[in-house]
Order: structure tokens, then C-alpha cells, then sequence
């Protein structure tokens, strides 16, 4: 009798039970053993349960460290590595839009130390990784697909560039800027003093398309940007390279024009700056700089490198703060260091004790070209 009470109260409790469980939706519907222990599928899988998110295993910090400890390296051996995303200033000779070869100075990837005169030759060549650099009005002189194979440095400062066949490819009237570009971009490391060309190989005497004479190898002496200046008798004149200042699209430029200069035989030097005041030809459409009236007040003196020029005050962009322009002193300096024996020029102004710069900073020391554009030795 007892245990039929003890069974009715216990089935009662799991009718009771039953009705609970499907009011709460356990269930509901038809679902399979593997829908039941299926995660929301809004969750986040993951393979690994110890590496949840916000939380880093030993092994994973030690596989961070290592990566860290080996970024950057592979380096082939006896190669010097680089930092990712270092540069360096470079002058790249480039093309403006008057089709005057001038200097840019561009910052490049800092490459390896054996590879810094390829790298600016390989940033010469059209719709090559200048492209993306370039001023508006600027464009690269070499011939697109142009590979630099390799280049060789000898001791007496002569270094030989051997480029592809497709540097043939150039039209007849780029072959001076051609030279020009890259023989003034290669000098501009000091123990470079002239270049020489072998394509594919070979040795070339004369450039492939028009023919210009280079088997002595092409340097600063030949000019860039050669003005026939009328009215010079060319035996009592030397061709001279000078610097002249152009207003581009975002900043000034200094354009390197080689013409012949009357030589005033006891002092040359003294023709150079005439030649500066008088400033640029009128066919090379160039706007005036200096100012009207601007003159030496003494005879230029050189000792030991040292240029010294004194003019009097016209030549100042403001008189009262004894201030020359930055065009006008740059255009000294890079004219007068690409003389011979001249490593440094000091600029004074009669009456004045001191020269300024636009920046407020006085002229204390002679100037040098490596003041102005970056110069080193490869």
C-alpha cells in the first residue's frame, strides 16, 4: 500500500516536471544531439582555448620576441643591412619643364652601402620609382627600362657605368641631357670625377644615337646646359658654369648653366661674379635676382680654399638688418665652389660688420658647397 502512494507522488513529480521543461522551450521543436552542443553562431571560433583574446600565451610572446630579434635580417653576407623606412638626401639631375637639366634633391631609401651610385642612376630612369617623386614640371632623362647592370669605381676617379640595351632607346636631341644628368649626378660624390659608359658589356667611344665623342670618359668640364653666349671672343673667355635661381611650382631651384665668360687674367675669379651680377642671358627667359647696382667694392682674395668677396650694400635685400637674400648667397656659393682650388666663399659688405641670412643667422664662417647640398664621397 505504501508503494503504491510512493508511485503515484512520483509520477505525479515528473508530469510536473515534463510540463516545466517545455514551458521553458527545452523542447521546442526537433533538434539532434549535435544542434544542442552547437556554440551561438554569433560566437568567435577558435582552435586554440588558451589564446583567448586579450590574453598572450609564453609561447606566443616568444615567438613575438623572436620575430623581433630576426626582422630585417637575410642580408646576403658582407652586405650591410638598413632600417625599414630610413632615408637620405640625394641630388638627382632631372629635367624641368624648359628642358633645362637641374638638380633636385630627393629623399631615397637608404640603400646599401655598395649600392649608392647604382641607386641614383636607377632613380634617373623614366617610369622608374622616381615616378611617384617627382615635381610637377620634372621628369626623368634615361630611357624607360633602362637596368643599370653594374657600376665600377677606378682609383683615378673615373667610375664606368654598364647599362642595359634598352638605354638605346633615346631620341637624338636627349643625348647631351642624357650625359649631363648622369655624369652631374654621379659627380656629385667627391671621389667621382668623370664618367664612362659600356652597354651590355662593351665599352662605347660615342654615345649610341648621335654619336657624341665619349671614349675619355664625360665630367664637369664638358657642362651642363651649354649657352653659346653671343658676342664672346671664345679666346679670351672660359667656359664657366653658373647657378641661377628658378621659382618652381612649391619652392626655388638653382639652374647650372655653362657659358663662356671674358677672363680678366689677373684675377678670373672677379669675372665669375661679373658675370653673376649681370645675371642670366636674356634667351634663357629667366627673371633677374640681384639687385641693380650690386657690385664688388674690392678685389676677390683666395687663401687657402677661402674665397673672400666683399660687395657693397646694394646687393643686400635690406639694408638696415644687414640681410642678403638665400637665392643670392646660394647662388655665390654654388657658383664660385665649382671653380677650381675655391672650397669656401666669405661674403662681406663694406660698412656692414656682419651678413645675415633671411633666417636671422649671421654669416660667421665661410660658406661651402656641402653647406648648401649634400655632398659625400662613395
Amino acid at each position: 500500500m505504501k508503494i503504491d502512494v510512493t508511485k503515484k507522488i512520483l509520477g505525479v513529480a515528473l508530469l510536473c516536471m515534463f510540463f516545466f521543461l517545455a514551458g521553458c522551450g527545452v523542447f521546442e521543436g526537433e533538434q539532434t544531439m549535435e544542434q544542442m552542443d552547437a556554440p551561438p553562431e554569433d560566437a568567435e571560433m577558435t582552435d586554440d582555448l588558451e589564446n583567448v583574446p586579450g590574453e598572450e600565451t609564453d609561447e606566443a610572446e616568444e615567438n613575438a620576441a623572436e620575430e623581433g630579434e630576426t626582422e630585417g635580417e637575410g642580408d646576403t653576407e658582407g652586405e650591410e643591412s638598413t632600417d625599414a623606412g630610413q632615408t637620405v638626401t640625394r641630388v638627382l639631375y632631372l629635367m624641368d619643364q624648359s628642358g633645362l637639366v637641374v638638380p633636385q634633391e630627393v629623399d631615397l631609401p637608404a640603400p646599401q652601402s655598395k649600392e649608392v651610385a647604382k641607386q641614383v642612376l636607377e632613380y634617373l630612369v623614366k617610369d622608374g620609382p622616381v615616378s611617384s617623386m617627382l615635381p610637377n614640371g620634372f621628369e626623368a632623362v634615361l630611357p624607360a627600362g633602362t637596368e643599370i647592370i653594374d657600376l665600377n669605381l677606378e682609383s683615378d676617379g673615373t667610375i664606368v657605368v654598364n647599362v642595359s640595351e634598352d638605354f638605346k632607346t633615346y631620341q637624338a636631341e636627349d643625348e647631351q641631357k642624357i650625359l649631363e644628368s648622369m655624369t652631374y649626378t654621379l659627380t656629385q660624390f667627391e671621389n667621382v670625377k668623370r664618367v664612362k659608359l659600356w652597354i651590355n658589356g662593351e665599352e662605347q667611344a660615342e654615345m649610341p644615337v648621335n654619336g657624341t665623342p665619349i671614349s675619355e670618359g664625360y665630367s664637369r668640364a664638358n657642362g651642363i646646359n651649354v649657352l653659346q653666349a653671343k658676342g664672346i671672343d671664345l679666346m679670351e673667355s672660359k667656359a664657366t658654369t653658373l647657378y641661377f635661381p628658378m621659382q618652381g611650382d612649391n619652392e626655388v631651384y638653382y639652374v647650372p648653366i655653362t657659358q663662356h665668360v671674358s677672363v680678366d687674367k689677373d684675377n678670373q675669379f672677379q669675372s665669375v661674379v661679373q658675370a653673376l651680377l649681370n645675371g642670366p642671358a636674356y634667351e634663357l627667359n629667366m627673371q633677374p635676382y640681384i639687385n641693380t647696382g650690386s657690385q664688388l667694392a674690392a678685389e676677390p682674395v683666395m687663401e687657402d680654399g677661402v674665397l673672400s668677396l666683399t660687395f657693397n650694400e646694394s646687393i643686400l635685400s635690406n639694408s638696415e638688418k644687414s640681410v642678403i637674400a638665400d637665392e643670392v648667397m646660394k647662388s655665390i656659393v654654388l657658383t664660385l665652389t665649382e671653380q677650381e682650388g675655391i672650397d669656401a666663399v666669405n661674403v662681406s659688405i663694406e660698412n656692414h660688420e656682419e651678413v645675415m641670412g633671411e633666417n636671422g643667422q649671421p654669416y660667421t664662417e665661410p660658406v661651402s658647397r656641402d653647406m648648401v647640398t649634400p655632398t659625400e664621397s662613395i
